[in-house]
């Protein structure tokens, strides 16, 4: 069946895909689209269009089509936040606990110094890596599943230009997946830093158009900082190191996107915060994460309620939607809208702290069992 559906959405026109009746989810289906999409919200929008006239349709394809969906919806262009108010308000309140885009105000502190702490396991016993990224998209485009291969084709060039002027511990070098040779996209593999178009969510949204045309990946000289290039949203700006040195993975991205935002124009709102294809992304558009081996604590049957009452998200170490592998999680702050990115990455901070304690005490237990 997904071999089908990948063949119909590689059709370059969003109009691909329509609906004109309430659609049939699959009885499976948990996502927030479905939570909150009711039949007369549904006659309500199909018929709207946003100002460059992408449809409903659009929006809630890959939520329809895919049965697993967390959210449901992936969005063409940031005035469909308007447009489509009705569904996606709902769907923000929902995601980011109670946050109203309608009259509340985004926050912003990206200064490293407001953080408390440093690394939470200074042992290095627990934390494998650690990984905070950042979402962008530049003024003047549509999203990701909204672009046009000339968009995407400007949105490089100027990204890439913007990339070799940084200095420093950020310098690098740029790899244009299209133009890649075979020793280069090897060692990219090798180093987990290639992103591919295998995620069905974005497929059938429209994400991969064109590919692998207008995408690439740009990282750091010591491969500690790393950019990818037109994958969900335009721009995804990482810093990672191995180990739980919080402190100076957080310092080195905000340096990175302060000598970024000098030099190129961001979509931003003042309720919305930055601008993403996903409304899990809004706000910071920060995710801050570590791999963390705590195989006691998730054996526990509470462990996944606890994580969440937290604010703490819970993966496998390959990504969403992917299983742990011997008691190592990918352990990441869950909202990101009307709060700040010191927040965010406090927020992870002090859960993965306290699952290191909670995890130290099992251990107790077992030895003097």
């Amino acid at each position: 069946m997904y071999q089908i559906m990948k063949k119909f959405f590689r059709k370059e026109k969003l109009e691909a895909f329509a609906v004109d009746k309430y659609p049939t989810f699959s009885a499976n289906n948990k996502s927030l689209l479905r939570k909150y999409l009711t039949e007369d919200m549904f006659d309500e929008l199909k018929d709207a269009q946003t100002p460059s006239g992408f449809g409903f349709s659009s929006i809630i394809k890959s939520g329809v089509l895919n049965g697993d969906a967390g959210i449901g919806v992936y969005i063409p262009e940031a005035a469909a936040y308007d447009t489509f108010a009705p569904l996606l308000n709902n769907i923000i309140k929902d995601y980011h606990q109670g946050y109203n885009p309608e009259t509340a105000q985004h926050v912003q502190d990206f200064n490293p110094a407001h953080l408390r702490g440093n690394n939470p396991d200074p042992e290095g016993k627990y934390i494998i890596s650690t990984r905070i990224r950042v979402g962008r998209n530049l003024e003047g485009y549509p999203l990701a599943t909204g672009q046009s291969r000339k968009d995407r084709q400007d949105i490089e060039r100027k990204v890439v230009g913007a990339l070799q002027s940084l200095g420093g511990d950020l310098s690098g070098k740029y790899y244009p997946l299209n133009f890649m040779s075979e020793d280069d996209r090897q060692k990219l593999v090798n180093d987990h830093f290639l992103f591919k178009n295998n995620d069905r969510h974005l497929e059938v949204a429209g994400a991969y158009r064109d590919w692998p045309e207008g995408r690439g990946i740009y990282h750091s000289n010591d491969k500690r900082f790393l950019v990818w290039i037109n994958e969900e949203d335009e721009l995804r700006i990482i810093s990672m190191q191995m180990g739980g040195n919080v402190r100076e993975v957080f310092e080195r991205l905000s340096k990175a996107v302060y000598t970024l935002e000098n030099r190129l124009r961001f979509q931003y709102d003042d309720h919305l915060g930055y601008i993403a294809s996903c409304p899990t992304n809004l706000g910071t558009a920060m995710r801050a994460s570590v791999h963390v081996k705590i195989p006691l604590v998730s054996k526990q049957d509470n462990f996944k309620q606890w994580c969440e009452e937290h604010g703490l998200s819970v993966r496998g170490i390959h990504g969403e939607h992917t299983e742990s592998e011997g008691g190592v999680y990918d352990i990441s702050n869950k909202r990101r809208l009307g709060l700040s990115e010191v927040d965010c990455v406090q927020t992870m901070y002090d859960g993965v702290s306290d699952l290191i304690q909670w995890e130290k005490q099992l251990e107790a237990q077992q030895d003097r069992q």
